[in-house]
């Protein structure tokens, strides 16, 4: 089964507990940023198995990064040329929504980017990404949900949106928060359901209150269109959680924030090359991009996407011709309010002394900086938030500036 074929299914348990936690919306802070007549969404998307920045995004105009990278190198000319976004930086062709919103000045990357953890798990470092915390196994939430714990106080209210069967890390915590999937198995219809509403509203009003709400939840989310084809896979279904979720957030009392993770980029072998492996998750990716800008509408204006993982891959490729564990990557933003049209950098160089550890990107940007920067400028939290509570013990990585228009 591919990486996110197994992501489809979601239980009707599952759903009467988002629907329990929907009706918690009312609970919730509210943004600041009504002021100005500004109504922000923030989506949140996590990488997991660690992107090959080198091959996202490739210093093409870097003199050593061709050896490096070799076969799998991203190339400015020929039948699959790269898109050149300056005269230093390539996109991989496989990301084409990307390169138009990054030329319309609504997409930026961030390169040479990491987290605070610099050893080489998954978990841990999965773990460090999504905590907000600077090394593994210290808590069990999330910075976006203690984000969501600090927003101001405002005129518009927010819900945080955790889609897939389970939630991820950085949105687990105190803060309320719902949870949806697109569903792969026969639903019953809507007599059927109605009649087990009215059976419980007298004999369990609480569970009949979260199976209406749940299943109005799914009403909104689904429809022709979200009914997932034969032979579905990883690219298609990337599409398919990302429309759902545009449905959602895009209703006037929907939710504002949302985090999602795409599994399956730890691109040990076959990763470069057309029909490679990298190539078709890039086009999943890319897909899931434009399904946001579609689906929420006249919401993308005031919208930012975040794309992260939790580490990069070796500069170097191994022999068969894939990436291992490394370091430095790229974060990626794109959306309405993305002051775009940028390749944000401090370039470390790819030279044998310049390699971290003499293997990897050697990161030159904090993640959090990253990060921080959107919540402020975007969401409105103040930096003593951000400092001690969404990123516990971060007081010297400053929020980024002029990451948002």
């Amino acid at each position: 089964m591919d990486c996110c074929e197994g992501r489809l299914i979601t239980s009707r348990r599952a759903l009467l507990l988002g629907g329990a936690s929907f009706a918690a919306w009312a609970y919730l802070p509210k943004f600041a940023r009504a002021a100005d007549r500004r109504d922000p969404r923030l989506i949140v998307v996590i990488l997991r198995g660690a992107l090959d920045g080198l091959a996202t995004v490739a210093p093409t105009g870097d003199p050593d990064y061709a050896g490096l990278h070799g076969s799998i190198a991203l190339t400015p000319d020929g039948p699959h040329a790269a898109t050149m976004l300056d005269s230093f930086f390539a996109l991989h062709p496989s990301m084409p929504e990307f390169a138009r919103m990054y030329k319309e000045k609504h997409a930026a990357v961030i390169h040479a980017v990491s987290t605070p953890y610099r050893d080489r798990s998954h978990f841990d470092g999965q773990d460090v990404l999504e905590s907000g915390f600077a090394g593994p196994g210290r808590v069990q939430s999330g910075w976006l949900n203690r984000a969501l714990e600090g927003l101001p106080r405002g005129e518009r209210v927010t819900g945080a949106l955790a889609v897939g069967p389970t939630t991820p890390l950085v949105l687990r915590g105190a803060a309320p928060t719902f949870g949806w999937a697109p569903v792969a198995v026969p639903q019953a219809d809507d007599d059927t359901a109605m009649r087990l509403v009215e059976l419980y509203r007298h004999r369990d009003p609480a569970l009949a209150t979260a199976l209406s709400q749940g299943l109005q939840l799914d009403k909104t989310a689904q429809g022709d269109d979200m009914k997932p084809k034969p032979g579905t896979n990883a690219i298609g279904a990337m599409r398919l959680v990302a429309r759902g979720a545009a449905k959602l957030m895009a209703a006037d009392d929907g939710p504002r924030i949302a985090a999602l993770a795409f599994d399956g980029w730890d691109t040990h072998a076959n990763e470069g090359g057309p029909v490679g492996r990298l190539a078709q998750l890039l086009s999943g990716l890319d897909g899931a991009l434009a399904e946001f800008e579609s689906g929420l509408g006249e919401r993308w204006r005031d919208t930012v996407v975040v794309v992260a993982t939790e580490f990069g891959r070796t500069a170097r490729i191994n022999g068969t011709e894939g990436t291992d564990h490394g370091t430095g990557t790229i974060a990626l933003l794109a959306g309405g309010a993305v002051k775009g049209g940028r390749v944000i950098c401090d370039w470390p160089g790819l030279k044998p002394a310049n390699l971290y550890e003499a293997r990897d990107l050697a990161p030159t940007t904090d993640l959090r900086a990253v990060i921080k920067g959107v919540l402020r400028d975007h969401l409105g939290l103040g930096e003593r938030v951000l400092a001690e509570t969404v990123f516990p013990d971060s007081a010297p990585v400053k929020p980024m500036q002029g990451l948002v228009a």
